[in-house]
This record gives structure tokens, sequence and C-alpha cells, in this order.
């Protein structure tokens, strides 16, 4: 499976941007993580596609929204009310098969990653 993110951007504070990852195979759970300048990479939302089950972290609960369009087999998120704390490159990542959702907040838990999309909000 090949993941291709796009859509970051730099914006200011209280912006939206939404990113986009688009599948070249058939997955289970697709989710998104980020990491930040000195970080490490940490959760940002997941989907189960079976059961449209998601879980988001808690630091984007409210301003962010994950979605899937099966038909295009793209993932998506929808960022809104940027902080400048949000800047990072975030990635998209998928599995083949469920696991309860709890789980997937770990990143060991995907077996597939895109290349990053930079998101910078300037404040």
């Amino acid at each position: 499976v090949q993941l291709q993110a796009s859509g970051g951007g730099l914006v200011q504070a209280g912006e939206s941007l939404r990113l986009s990852c688009s599948a070249s195979g058939r997955t289970a759970v697709m989710g998104w993580f980020r990491q930040a300048p000195g970080l490490e990479r940490e959760f940002v939302a997941t989907i189960r596609r079976t059961t449209g089950h998601i879980y988001y972290a808690d630091s984007v609960k409210g301003r962010f929204t994950i979605s899937m369009d099966n038909a295009k087999n793209t993932l998506y998120l929808q960022m809104n009310n940027l902080k400048p704390e949000d800047t990072a490159v975030y990635y998209c990542a998928a599995r083949l098969s469920a696991v309860v959702i709890s789980a997937l907040r770990m990143e060991n838990q995907y077996n597939y990653w895109g290349e990053g999309t930079l998101v910078t909000v300037s404040s």
C-alpha cells in the first residue's frame, strides 16, 4: 500500500486547512500523526473503516475532523481554528487489519506510512 499525503501549507492562527491522503490499496484503518520540530511523532486521529469508529487526540478534539471517502480511497483531515502549536509535519498511516481502537494511538500499530506534509501556523 502506498500513501500520498498533500494539503499542507502556511496559514495564520485561526485559519483552516484540509489534508488529504490517497491510498493505493485496501486498508482497514487509516490515521494521522504529526511531528513538531524537536519532538516525538504523536497521534492525531484515526478511523476504522469497517465500523466508522473515530478516535482523536485530546489536543485536536473539537477542532479537527477525520473522514474517509471510500469511493476515492482517500483520507482527509479537516483542521479548523489552527494554533501555532499545530505546526508540524503531518503523516498519514494505514494498517490492513482492524484492532481495538484504543490501540490505534500507537505508531507501531500501523504498517504503512506516507511522506509527510508540512503545516505551519503563524501567530
